[in-house]
C-alpha cells in the first residue's frame, strides 16, 4: 500500500526531473551533446545507461508484484494470431476461428501499453504471436520499443520462416534476443509436422543469427514421444560447434491438442537419455525467474535446457505476464482467466484506472497451475492464439485409453509417430502428405479393435468417422499379357520400358499385406503399449512414403507423380494380424501397381521392426495386387 501511495509523488518528482534532464523511468540521466560534440557511441550509451540501472534500482511496482511477492517485469505480446505454419501440437485439427481485424490491437494500442508495462517495472518484452514476423510492420514495433527508457531486452519467438530475410533489420531496430521453433532435424519430418516447407529457411535464419553476433541463439523444440524423441541426441550434438541453447519443452496441453500425459517425455527421461551418451554433462547455475534448467557439455560451445512445465513447475518465481494479440491480459499461461486491456484502453481509460485493472489480475494470480493432469481437463486458449511456440497444425498423435472408451462415439485421434533414423534418411527430400494419418476406433464382433486410414472421406463428419469397409472384390475376366518380358531387351538385359508414347490416363491400384503377430503383440499394438511408439501410425507413415519413394527402391520403375495414397490397417482379433491395404492414384502414362504393392510390403515391414522385440515369430505373407484400372491391357480385380 504505501509503494502504491508513494507513486503519485515519484511520478512528480520524474516530472520536475525532465524540465532539465531527459531521464529514464528509473531516473537514470541520459546527457544530450553539447552542439558541434559527436553523439556518444550508442553500444557505450546503453552500457553506461544498464549499470546506472543496476546501482540505482526503483522499488518495484504494487501492480505488478503479486499477493505472493512475484514481481512481473517480463512481458509477452503477440503481435498476430496468423502464422505460415500449421504445427500439430499447436493448432486444433479443425484450424482457429481468427478474431476481426476490428477487435486485434492496433500498433498503436500495442505500444502505449508497452510504455505503460514498462514505465512500471517490465524491462524484457518478447514478441511473439501466431508468427510475429509475418506482421508487416515488426521491424518498426521493434524500433518504437527500443526507445522505450528502462527496457533492456527486446526478444522474438519465431518458427524462422522468414527470420534470414529480416533480421539484419530487425538488429538495426534494436531487437536482442531469439528464440527460433524447430522440432526435427529431418526435412521431411518437419513437413509433416508442420504441414508446410520450410525447413531449409529454419535452418538459414539460424546460421544468420550466429553471422549477426547474437549469442546464444535460442532453439525452442518440443518433444512428444513417438514423434521426435528419438533426436534429442542429434539436437545436443548442435551445440558442439555452434554458439546454441537448444531448449527441450515438456509437451504441454492446450485446447484442441488432445493432450496426454503417455506422450509427454519428461525432463528427467530426457536428461537420462542425454547423460547415457554424455556422462560429463554439467548442471550450470540457474537465472532468476528463469524457466529453464541449463546443462552445458565441456568443450562444447553451446548448451542444453530443459522447460519443465509439466513435471517441475517453476511458477514460484514466474515474472511472466502475456498480452494477446486481442488485447487480453493472460497472468498465467495455463490459466483460462483472461481480462481484456483492448476494451478499457477503447473506451477511454486513463493509465491509473489501466493500471488498477491490471494490478487486481495480477493480485489474482494463483500460487502454482493446476499440474498436469487437470490442466489436460482445463478450458484454454489453442496455443496458436495464446503466442507461445508458434511452430512449428493439427493436434498431433494422441493415445486413446482404455480407461475413457466411449463405445458409443468414434473417436478421431492422431497418435504417435516413429521415426528412426535410418528411415529418416530416406525422408530426406521427400513430400510428406498434406493429410495426416487418421485413427479409428469402434466395437466390432465384441471386441476392441483399431483401424487406420490416411484418407478422410469428404462425406464424413470428421467428428464421427465411418469404419473403412471396402467393397469386395470381383474378378473381370482374364488380364492380357504379353509374350515376352518388358523390362529385358532384345540381348536379354535390363532395361526401363519407354513410356513416351503411351496416353495419359487416370491409374488406380490397391494391393495387401497381411502381419501374423501372435497373441502377444498383437495385444500390445492393440492397445497401443508397444516402446517405440504407436507401431499402426508408424507403419501408416512408412507405407505413405514408401510409395513415393518407389522408383527409388525398384530400380526399373518409372518415377510417377502421385495424386494420392491410401494406407489402411485393421486388426483382426481372431488371427492375431493386422491386414494392409494399399491403394495409390496417379494420372500418367504408366501403372501404380508397384507403388501400392511397395507401399504395403513396407508397412509390413515397418510394423516387424516395431514389434520384433516381443516377437520373433512374426509372419509377413499375402502381400498381393488387389486391383488395377487404367492401363492398356485392360483392368484387373482379384477375386
Amino acid at each position: 500500500m504505501a509503494a502504491a501511495a508513494a507513486r503519485p509523488v515519484s511520478r512528480m518528482l520524474r516530472r520536475v526531473l525532465r524540465s532539465s534532464v531527459r531521464s529514464c523511468s528509473s531516473g537514470a540521466p541520459v546527457t544530450l551533446p553539447r552542439p558541434g560534440e559527436p553523439s556518444q557511441p550508442a553500444t557505450e550509451e546503453l552500457s553506461r545507461r544498464r549499470q546506472f540501472l543496476r546501482e540505482h534500482v526503483a522499488p518495484f511496482s504494487a501492480f505488478l508484484t503479486d499477493s505472493f511477492g512475484r514481481r512481473h517485469s517480463y512481458l509477452r505480446i503477440s503481435l498476430t494470431e496468423k502464422c505460415n505454419l500449421r504445427c500439430q501440437y499447436c493448432m486444433p485439427e479443425e484450424g482457429v476461428p481468427l478474431t476481426p481485424k476490428a477487435k486485434l490491437l492496433t500498433t498503436e494500442e500495442i505500444l502505449t501499453l508497452a510504455r505503460l508495462f514498462v514505465k512500471e517495472g517490465v524491462d524484457k518484452i518478447r514478441l511473439t504471436g501466431g508468427e510475429p514476423l509475418i506482421r508487416p510492420d515488426v521491424v518498426d514495433i521493434v524500433a518504437q520499443l527500443h526507445r522505450l527508457e528502462g527496457l533492456r531486452t527486446i526478444g522474438v519467438t519465431t518458427n524462422g520462416i522468414n527470420l534470414a530475410r529480416l533480421l539484419p533489420s530487425l538488429q538495426k531496430a534494436g531487437l536482442s534476443a531469439i528464440n527460433i521453433s524447430l522440432d526435427t532435424l529431418v526435412p521431411a519430418k518437419f513437413e509433416f509436422i508442420v504441414r508446410r516447407k520450410g525447413f531449409h529457411k529454419v535452418m538459414e535464419g539460424i546460421h544468420k543469427a550466429i553471422e549477426l553476433g547474437y549469442n546464444p541463439v535460442k532453439v525452442n523444440c518440443v518433444v512428444m514421444r513417438g514423434l521426435n524423441e528419438d533426436e534429442l541426441l542429434n539436437f545436443v550434438a548442435l551445440t558442439k560447434g555452434l554458439p546454441l541453447d537448444v531448449r527441450f519443452i515438456e509437451y504441454m496441453p492446450f485446447d484442441g491438442n488432445k493432450w496426454n500425459f503417455r506422450k509427454m517425455v519428461s525432463y528427467k527421461e530426457m536428461l537420462d537419455t542425454l547423460r547415457q551418451q554424455w556422462p560429463e554433462l554439467e548442471k550450470l547455475p540457474e537465472e532468476e525467474s528463469s524457466t529453464a534448467k541449463a546443462f552445458k557439455i565441456p568443450g562444447f560451445r553451446g548448451q542444453v535446457s530443459f522447460i519443465t512445465s509439466m513435471s517441475e513447475h517453476f511458477c514460484g518465481t514466474c515474472n511472466r505476464l502475456r498480452i494477446t494479440a486481442d488485447g487480453n491480459l493472460k497472468v498465467c499461461l495455463f490459466g483460462n482467466s483472461e481480462v481484456s486491456l483492448r476494451d478499457h484502453l477503447r473506451a477511454g481509460a486513463s493509465e491509473e484506472e489501466l493500471l488498477r485493472i491490471i494490478g487486481a489480475a495480477v493480485g489474482r494470480k494463483k500460487q502454482q497451475h493446476a499440474g498436469m493432469f487437470n490442466i489436460s481437463q482445463m478450458k484454454n486458449r489453442p496455443m496458436i492464439l495464446i503466442e507461445l511456440f508458434l511452430m512449428l497444425q493439427d493436434s498431433p498423435p494422441a493415445i486413446l485409453s482404455l480407461s475413457s472408451w466411449d463405445p458409443l462415439r468414434v473417436q478421431d485421434l492422431r497418435h504417435r509417430m516413429s521415426f528412426s533414423n535410418q528411415v529418416a534418411t530416406l525422408w530426406k527430400g521427400c513430400r510428406v502428405p498434406q493429410i495426416p494419418p487418421l485413427a479409428h476406433w469402434w466395437l466390432g464382433s465384441g471386441s476392441l479393435q483399431r483401424h487406420y486410414s490416411s484418407h478422410r472421406d469428404s462425406a464424413t463428419n470428421p467428428k464421427c468417422l465411418s469404419p473403412v469397409s471396402p467393397a469386395p472384390a470381383t474378378h473381370s475376366g482374364p488380364l492380357p499379357t504379353s509374350d515376352q518380358l518388358t523390362h529385358v531387351n532384345t540381348e536379354g538385359r535390363a532395361a526401363m520400358v519407354d513410356v513416351g508414347q503411351k496416353p495419359d490416363t487416370e491409374r488406380v491400384a490397391v494391393a495387401s499385406a497381411m502381419v501374423l503377430l501372435g497373441p502377444v503383440a498383437f495385444k500390445l499394438v492393440q492397445e497401443n503399449q508397444l516402446k517405440k511408439g504407436d507401431a499402426l501410425v508408424v507403419a501408416q507413415l512408412a507405407g505413405i512414403q514408401a510409395a513415393k519413394l518407389t522408383s527409388q527402391l525398384i530400380p526399373l520403375c518409372h518415377h510417377v507423380a502421385l495424386s494420392h495414397v491410401q494406407v489402411q490397417l485393421e486388426l483382426d482379433s481372431t488371427r492375431h494380424a493386422v491386414v494392409i491395404q494399399a491403394s495409390c492414384r496417379a494420372r500418367g502414362p504408366t501403372g501404380v501397381e508397384m507403388e501400392a504393392l511397395t507401399s504395403a510390403a513396407v508397412a509390413a515391414l515397418t510394423l516387424y521392426d516395431m514389434c520384433k522385440a516381443v516377437s520373433r515369430d512374426i509372419v509377413l505373407g499375402e502381400i498381393k495386387l488387389i486391383s488395377k484400372t487404367g492401363g492398356q491391357r485392360g483392368d484387373f480385380h482379384r477375386a
